[in-house]
C-alpha cells in the first residue's frame, strides 16, 4: 500500500527502504560581510602581482623552450606547467584576499615563504640580485601587510 494524500502517516515501502524526501529547513542567515581592510587589499594586489609575474616567467621558459633547444622539452613544458599552477594558486588567493575568506590566508603565507625561499636562492646563491630582492620584497610586504592588526582582526571576525 503506497502512502499518499489518503494515508499521510504511513510510508510505502520505498520510502522506507530508501528514505524520504527531505524536509525544508528554514533559510540560512545571510552571512555578515566585512569589508576587507587597506592592508588585506594592499596584500591581495601584491599576491596578484606575483600571480601575474609567474605567468609571465611561465611565458618565458616556453618561448626558450620553443625557439631554444633544451635538454628535455618534455621537462621544460613540465617546468611551464608547475609554474603555471604556482600562478593560479596565487591567482587564488589574491581572490580570497581580496573577499577576506577564512581559507585563502593560510596558503597565501604559506606560498610567501616558499617564494621567500625562491627570491633567497636566487638573489644570493644564483647571483641574480635584480631578479631576488625585488621578489623578496614583495614576499616581505605580503607578509607585512596580513601582519597588521587591522589585517588580524578582520580575520578573527569571520
Amino acid at each position: 500500500m503506497a502512502a499518499g494524500p489518503e494515508h499521510p502517516g504511513r510510508r510505502g515501502w520505498a520510502e522506507r527502504l530508501l528514505g524520504g524526501a527531505a524536509s525544508r529547513t528554514a533559510p540560512a542567515a545571510p552571512r555578515p560581510t566585512t569589508e576587507a581592510p587597506r592592508s588585506v587589499r594592499l596584500a591581495a594586489l601584491l599576491v596578484g602581482l606575483e600571480a601575474l609575474a609567474l605567468v609571465g616567467v611561465a611565458g618565458t621558459v616556453l618561448w626558450l623552450a620553443l625557439t631554444g633547444s633544451p635538454d628535455s622539452t618534455g621537462r621544460a613544458l613540465a617546468e611551464v606547467v608547475y609554474v603555471l599552477l604556482g600562478a593560479a594558486a596565487l591567482a587564488a588567493g589574491a581572490v580570497g584576499l581580496w573577499r577576506v575568506a577564512g581559507w585563502a590566508r593560510g596558503p597565501v603565507v604559506v606560498l610567501q615563504l616558499l617564494l621567500g625561499l625562491l627570491g633567497y636562492v636566487t638573489a644570493f646563491d644564483g647571483g641574480r640580485p635584480l631578479l631576488g630582492v625585488p621578489l623578496l620584497a614583495c614576499v616581505a610586504g605580503v607578509l607585512w601587510f596580513l601582519a597588521t592588526p587591522e589585517a588580524r582582526l578582520a580575520y578573527s571576525e569571520r
